[in-house]
């Protein structure tokens, strides 16, 4: 099944462009037209640099831009991939099923984003991947990815790049599923999830949305609701942070940081907040 098939509401925009033939040494210009594709730039940058030839020959790709509602499925597990999907606004999340129902998340994702990028070389979905807000999406064909990635082997390994700090995080991830209590745990999420958005310009002062339910967290940590109800509780008492209306404001961030035993280095960023 093609990953489009899946799509059922959204507007399409198709962007194609091409990439202008004088546009082959490190001292072409950026182009100066907006780009869907600027997320990921942002994204790019956040954790290595790119010239200015590799960064519009990114904004060149020919992407379909949708918007798509929240909880909606982008791509399935067992669907085979054609193309890898950028979140442009919004919020995703990678996760799987079990027969009885339950289900585990395994990331969360923001814009700048390509949660399938590893479906360019293992199009074999062994996951799905969802909003979990409403958001606006666009879809980069593969054969256009691998056309970019042969061309331009810089931006090859920056990428590849990308796909080895989402491994880190995995890795994160499976150390405070197994051995960090719930409120160790819930303090790691929350400032992993500050400093990357941090990083792409859509939080600052400690402040950041947090557009996730408890449900979603629980789903995330491997806890109950009233678990995860009960850490966020413990943490407003303590004055450590406050959580609502989709807004997440750390009002100690140094003892989130100490009681996390949090060291943002597998993160890869290129700067991020510590005071």
């Amino acid at each position: 099944m093609q990953i489009i098939s899946l799509m059922h509401t959204g507007a399409d925009v198709w962007k194609r462009r091409a990439l202008p033939p004088e546009m082959k040494g490190e001292g072409a210009m950026a182009s100066n037209f907006s780009s869907p594709l600027l997320p990921l730039i942002r994204k790019l940058e956040s954790i290595t640099t790119l010239s200015d030839v590799e960064r519009a020959t990114i904004e060149m790709l020919p992407v379909k831009v949708r918007a798509l509602s929240a909880r909606q499925d982008i791509v399935r597990d067992g669907d085979t991939a054609s193309q890898s999907c950028l979140i442009l606004e919004g919020w995703s999340c990678r996760y799987k099923m079990i027969e009885d129902g339950k289900r585990q998340v395994f990331s969360f994702h923001i814009a700048g984003d390509i949660p399938d990028l590893h479906s360019l070389h293992i199009p074999l979905m062994d996951h799905n991947l969802a909003t979990v807000t409403a958001a606006t999406v666009a879809f980069i064909p593969h054969e256009a990815l691998h056309d970019l990635t042969a061309r331009f082997p810089g931006i090859a390994a920056k990428l590849w790049r990308e796909t080895l700090v989402d491994a880190a995080i995995f890795r994160q991830w499976m150390m405070s599923m197994g051995r960090r209590d719930a409120f160790d745990h819930m303090a790691h999420l929350l400032c992993e999830l500050y400093l990357r958005q941090e990083a792409v310009g859509l939080a600052s002062d400690h402040r950041c949305p947090m557009p996730l339910s408890q449900v979603e967290l629980a789903d995330a940590m491997g806890l109950s609701n009233v678990h995860v109800n009960r850490v966020l509780q413990e943490m407003r008492g303590r004055g450590m942070l406050t959580l609502s209306r989709n807004t997440l404001v750390i009002q100690a961030w140094d003892d989130l940081v100490r009681t996390a035993e949090f060291d943002p280095t597998y993160l890869q960023l290129r700067k991020s907040s510590a005071a």
